[in-house]
């Protein structure tokens, strides 16, 4: 009995709601999220049909058509979209590669906003080659080189192999981004059998031209809280590759990154550290500038740091 009032009750709600004409439905869908637009096209059948129309998702893509026009020129694919619900839906399903490469663009899934990554290819990376006058043959490697990985969105990737300091930085305006929107810089990168970052702490950097900016420092190593620092009965201090002679050796925590924040995993495999977040209003173009620098510059060998890029995203609400 219960069941049936429910389901009458529905029945109801259902019939009050198609009596609301399609093109009102959509425009209160409009000013909704596309998660929004999702949920309530379970309502009813003019909802279903509001929801799937070209006047509600082309109020999710980026109102500059220019934008889409550019962006469909790298993926020609995109021109044959049947609707904008599908166009819309391509742009936040893949990274598109734009740039020749040097960056690519998407729509945020959720929120339809835009998410640009610039390329290791469009930063400036700086890394000192140490002291040639060192007796060592390290001054015949190479600092790094340009690589293809299987797993990266970009066709080639910068693998540093051996540096003694580092300096990485990207400029992006804010015209590219979307409007009145909370958005985070993320550095993204590999280490595989890395060695030197267990203890040089970095400092990341974000500083709108004219506005906000903030620096923070943080360890790149993932497993830096893994890694001990050895000191034998004579508190001789040495890295894990070094074989120390003196009797009594015991561990301890690297002291420089102690209770720094260290990277994430991502869903593709590779890490990523935020290095700080802007809200742009984009009343006016600013410039964006984001950097990684060593902090203490020791001038200690590091190295097997490969670098996909900087990702700008909007921030994730808590």
């Amino acid at each position: 009995m219960a069941r049936r009032i429910i389901t009458e009750k529905s029945r109801r709600m259902e019939a009050g709601f198609d009596e609301f004409p399609e093109g009102c439905i959509s425009a209160i869908l409009s000013r909704t999220t596309p998660v929004d637009v999702c949920r309530l096209s379970l309502v009813s059948k003019t909802f279903l049909y509001a929801a799937d129309s070209d006047a509600v998702w082309n109020h999710f893509l980026p109102l500059d058509s220019r934008l889409i026009n550019s962006i469909i020129s790298h993926s020609p694919s995109l021109a044959n979209a049947p609707t904008k619900k599908a166009l819309y839906l391509a742009l936040s399903d893949s990274p598109i590669i734009i740039d020749h490469g040097r960056k690519s663009f998407k729509l945020d899934r959720k929120s339809g906003k835009i998410c640009y990554m610039l390329a290791a290819r469009s930063l400036t990376i700086h890394c000192g080659d140490g002291d040639s006058d060192d007796d060592s043959d390290d001054e015949l490697l190479i600092d790094k080189e340009w690589i293809h990985m299987n797993d990266s969105r970009f066709p080639e990737v910068v693998k540093l192999c051996l540096v003694f300091s580092l300096e990485i930085r990207g400029i992006i305006n804010t015209f590219s981004l979307s409007q009145n929107t909370w958005y985070a810089a993320y550095l993204v990168f590999k280490m595989i059998d890395d060695y030197g970052f267990e203890n040089e702490p970095m400092d990341l950097s974000i500083d709108v031209v004219g506005g906000h900016s903030s620096t923070k420092s943080v360890c790149l190593d993932p497993n830096a809280s893994l890694n001990k620092e050895r000191t034998c009965s004579r508190n001789h201090s040495y890295k894990r590759r070094t074989v120390c002679k003196c009797p009594g050796p015991r561990w301890r925590p690297f002291p420089n990154v102690i209770g720094l924040q260290r990277p994430t995993m991502r869903s593709d495999g590779w890490l990523e550290i935020e290095m700080g977040e802007l809200f742009n209003s984009r009343l006016e173009g600013e410039e964006v500038q984001m950097s990684v620098v060593e902090k203490l510059e020791s001038g200690n060998k590091k190295g097997n740091f490969f670098l996909e890029g900087i990702e700008v995203r909007p921030k994730e609400e808590n």
